[in-house]
């Protein structure tokens, strides 16, 4: 697999990396098994991934636990970034980005992650009661220490920066990244890019290009409706968040099918053994050599498919084809 190189610490990684949520937390509990997630995680390295994303707040723990399973067997193999700054409550999940409780937290992931260092620690949310230098700072002492080898930083939600009243998406992530550049050097940024949902490429991916900050492409294939294997008005398990979200009631379902259409066209040029997905994933690895998709997957079959896609070149036609494609309807609001 084409190898891609992340931020000032140089780290090297896979073309695409193996988002890990989905095994555990988040989608659909009957399809949750541990031993396939972990013959998954198996299966992604043996196909040349070597980028395994996860966090604590996934589970909570058991993600991190899973992964260290893994880990146990093939650390040599694994590029491991995990995640603090997010604590799940019974309803609720609140920030903690006190120096005390980073540190704290960075020991208890080396021990479920089952390793002496994490490659990238990401700071999942900044606490808006402690300055983000702060945190950051704490951050990088784990660094000096040598439990960290570098820093990354996930971005604020969509969501959120709209409830704010943000005019850009990123704007509150370009400023946060501003602040904590002066304190300790960022090796990567985690934000959604996907064909459906490109707006880090307006101001937050160039930001990176320009300061040799890796990016990490969450949700690259939209939550699993870039596959084309979702079907409008199909339903999803009632613990599915996709089963109450905006963008994916059975009519904006519906009103999108012309962007799977398209990377389906796409594919079809490629080859038989093409699919939308790795359309949609290596049209996220064009966005630049510092670009990493995550996508998540739970089964084998899926994983492999997925960093197959690092073997896709797609050409000028295919890209101008997909930036033809009609806007995405809805809204992750």
């Amino acid at each position: 697999m084409e190898r891609r190189t992340i931020g000032a610490a140089a780290l090297d990684v896979g073309a695409v990396g193996l988002g890990c949520m989905p095994m555990n937390w988040a989608y659909s509990a009957s399809q949750q098994r541990g031993d396939r997630s972990l013959r998954t995680v198996h299966a992604a390295l043996d196909a040349g991934v070597t980028l395994l994303d996860t966090a604590d707040m996934y589970g909570p723990f058991t993600n991190e636990l899973l992964v260290g399973r893994a880990l146990k067997e093939r650390r040599a193999d694994a590029f491991v970034s995990t995640k603090c700054g997010l604590l799940v409550g019974d309803q609720h999940v609140v920030a903690n980005g006190r120096p005390g409780y980073v540190r704290r937290a960075c020991d208890a992931s080396l021990r479920r992650l089952q390793t002496d260092v994490i490659d990238l620690y990401q700071l999942h949310r900044a606490d808006p009661e402690v300055p983000v230098e702060e945190t950051w700072g704490a951050m990088a002492e784990l660094v000096s220490a040598g439990k960290v080898r570098a820093l990354g930083l996930c971005a604020v939600g969509a969501r959120a920066a709209r409830r704010g009243g943000a005019s850009d998406v990123h704007e509150g992530t370009i400023r946060q990244l501003e602040r904590i550049q002066q304190v300790f050097p960022v090796s990567a940024v985690e934000a959604e890019l996907s064909v459906w949902s490109p707006e880090a490429l307006e101001r937050l991916l160039p930001w990176c290009e320009a300061r040799g900050v890796g990016f990490l492409a969450a949700m690259p294939l939209g939550n699993g409706f870039l596959t084309g294997t979702l079907t409008p008005g199909g339903g999803f398990e009632p613990d599915d968040p996709r089963a109450r979200h905006p963008r994916f009631t059975a009519e904006m379902m519906a009103a999108n099918q012309p962007l799977v259409a398209g990377l389906r066209r796409v594919a079809a040029r490629h080859g038989e053994d093409v699919t939308p997905a790795q359309v949609a994933l290596a049209w996220a690895l064009a966005q630049g050599p510092h670009v990493v998709p995550i996508p998540g997957a739970k089964r084998e079959r899926w994983a492999v498919e997925n960093a197959r896609a690092a073997e896709l070149v797609l050409t000028a036609a295919d890209l101008a084809e997909i930036a033809g494609l009609p806007a995405p309807r809805g809204s992750w609001d």
